[in-house]
């Protein structure tokens, strides 16, 4: 080979695919595009989680404030609002951001510009966490609609008590929460970060107790 002459790096031959998988610290390899429910942990999840930050980080506070700490928040809304919910559909409340521990937590408006192939392959990795952990790929429209009031009810106050929004402004884009009960009420009214590990372990104990 000429000195001037640089190897070149051969091109993908028919065929082939570009490694689309990605490797967990329980040691599992987790196919990003064809997710196996097999290949999911839920130790993988509380970490991710607990290192994602909500609002791209642009909250108050000494630590950023979690996935993790957002989906126990859901989770209390959705319990107070539906105190009859059988444990699936609670269980369903706290993994409902659970594909933010591989794919981090893009704020809604920027996944809505990015068009439906973003939210299909969320949605193709939230029904693969539900079937590793027993419950329907898809939830019934009851469930599915109490987890997304619990959410809006949790971004308002994450958004108009750490994130910098006024009150006008969370309920323009939030919605106007309803009143809640005075235990709840204060918790949301005074909502502060957790520090990491905090968040992990919190999440750790809810699913294991809801697994009890």
């Amino acid at each position: 080979m000429p000195a001037n002459t640089t190897p070149k790096l051969s091109k993908l031959t028919e065929g082939d695919k570009p490694r689309a998988w990605q490797r967990m610290l329980s040691g599992r390899r987790l196919d990003l595009l064809n997710p196996a429910p097999a290949d999911i942990a839920i130790e993988d999840i509380a970490h991710g989680l607990a290192r994602v930050a909500r609002w791209n980080g642009q909250t108050v506070g000494e630590h950023p404030f979690s996935v993790a700490q957002h989906s126990l928040v859901v989770l209390d809304i959705a319990e107070t609002l539906s105190p009859e919910w059988p444990r699936p559909w609670r269980l369903a409340a706290l993994l409902h951001d659970a594909p933010e521990y591989v794919v981090g937590d893009l704020i809604s408006p920027f996944k809505a510009a990015l068009g439906l192939d973003y939210k299909a392959f969320e949605i193709r990795l939230l029904e693969a966490i539900h079937i590793r952990f027993g419950l329907p790929p898809a939830l019934p429209d009851t469930a599915t609609s109490g987890i997304k009031l619990a959410d809006r009810i949790a971004a308002y106050y994450e958004a108009t008590r750490l994130a910098g929004f006024d009150e006008i402004e969370g309920r323009q884009y939030f919605g106007t929460p309803p009143k809640l009960p005075a235990p709840l009420a204060r918790q949301l009214e005074m909502l502060a970060p957790w520090p990491t590990d905090q968040a992990q372990r919190h999440f750790i104990a809810r699913f294991e107790a809801l697994l009890a």
